[in-house]
């Protein structure tokens, strides 16, 4: 320290002192390897490096159920991706319930995992339906895909192979508007059936649509305070109904 100036302290990395670069401006080394992190200019395409995905499973690769789909169903089957390890194959939309009738009785799919909605606000093939199943007994996983156009909505249902689908479906058109041709009972799974929207579509406003529900006048115990739309309308909610005033000499 000169004249009650403090010099500035040296730059550290983990306890180390760090030195600077030759160019004062330049505050990246020009050596990658001079840094303890794993560094990649920029300006070099193609520099990504590969790592292994801590999510990649073995049980999610199933190359010889892909070549027995594409033996069986030809050009039904559009395309395969890959991700982590696991495959996802599309299929044509109007092909999905004979795909998954072979894959549950001749490659031994016999378990339904799940499906649901993607909307990907795109102009062509906006939606996309998944599905995936899983073999018990050889422990795979396998992911379809179909994808749905906004002007037809429709797509068959796998309730008849896979009884477990029936409220996946209910959801999926709830959520999204699918039209799931066959489905035993394809009513709403949330909303009421006189709702005209579908809140999973990425056009449906955060906070709702005001008034597209009606709200009760009142409760058992007072008048409704509570403004559901509080943020949009700029006031922050109260209670959900004022409390009767209590007379303290009667208690």
């Amino acid at each position: 320290m000169q004249d009650g100036v403090r010099a500035p302290a040296t730059p550290q990395h983990d306890g180390v002192p760090m030195s600077k670069p030759d160019n004062p401006r330049d505050e990246n080394p020009k050596n990658p390897e001079e840094l303890r992190f794993h560094y990649t200019p920029t300006d070099e395409p193609g520099a990504e490096q590969e790592t292994e995905n801590a999510h990649a499973k073995d049980t999610t690769r199933v190359p010889a159920v892909i070549d027995a789909l594409r033996e069986e169903f030809g050009a039904a089957v559009l395309d395969v991706e890959r991700y982590a390890n696991e495959d996802t194959v599309y299929v044509e939309k109007n092909r999905i319930r004979e795909v998954c009738r072979f894959l549950k009785e001749e490659e031994g799919f016999d378990y339904f995992v799940d499906l649901g909605g993607i909307d990907n606000f795109t102009a062509e093939d906006r939606y996309e339906v998944f599905y995936n199943l899983v073999s018990t007994e050889r422990q795979k996983r396998l992911r379809l895909k179909v994808q749905v156009d906004e002007g037809d909505m429709q797509v068959p249902s796998v309730t008849e192979v896979y009884r477990a689908a029936n409220w996946n479906e209910r959801e999926a058109y709830d959520m999204f508007g699918f039209s799931f041709v066959d489905h035993p009972d394809p009513r709403r799974m949330y909303m009421p059936e006189d709702f005209d929207y579908h809140p999973l579509r990425k056009e449906f406003p955060q906070l709702g649509i005001p008034g597209s529900l009606p709200l009760p006048p009142q409760t058992p115990d007072g008048d409704l305070t509570m403004d559901p739309f509080a943020a949009a309308h700029g006031s922050q909610p109260v209670k959900s109904y004022e409390e009767p005033a209590t007379d303290p000499d009667s208690e």
